[in-house]
């Protein structure tokens, strides 16, 4: 009995490590959610708010490849499968895509935006513990980067 514990073990520590087990985990967890929802029963109809705070959160998981996620969000809201074009989305949101900001998600940009507002308001920006002048927006912190640190 030892050596089929020792052998679990062992499996679960190398699927862990190859960062499959979380994957496996969140593909049984769509599974079992698909299996458990009715597909005759109606989702409420939804607002226009909705559908673009969804395709939002759509293209944030896309993005970042909660692939299994995603499947799950249009699962349970009843999105449309055919996401909205980011045109469209930068329209109605009223927000100006540029080189950089086109290379990430779209709430990456919204809370770039609300962050830069709220620091040109208050003049600062707090960090852990001291105070300094804010000179740029995200892009400084990381999210309107690539992963060479650029713009």
């Amino acid at each position: 009995m030892a050596t089929v514990d020792a052998l679990k073990k062992a499996l679960t520590d190398t699927l862990e490590t190859k960062g499959v087990m979380g994957e496996l985990k969140a593909r049984v967890r769509t599974e079992v959610f698909r299996a458990l929802d009715d597909p005759t029963a109606t989702k409420p109809k939804l607002s226009n708010e909705n559908l673009l705070i969804n395709d939002l959160i759509r293209e944030y998981l896309i993005f970042n490849d909660y692939k299994y996620t995603d499947s799950v969000l249009v699962a349970e809201t009843g999105q449309p499968e055919v996401q909205l074009h980011r045109d469209f989305l930068c329209q109605e949101l009223n927000v100006a895509d540029t080189e950089s900001s086109a290379k990430v998600p779209l709430l990456y940009s919204l809370l770039d935006s609300f962050m830069h507002q709220q620091s040109a308001k208050a003049g600062t920006v707090k960090t852990s513990s001291t105070t300094k002048k804010e000179s740029s927006s995200l892009g400084h912190h990381g999210l309107l980067m690539d992963d060479r640190g650029e713009k």
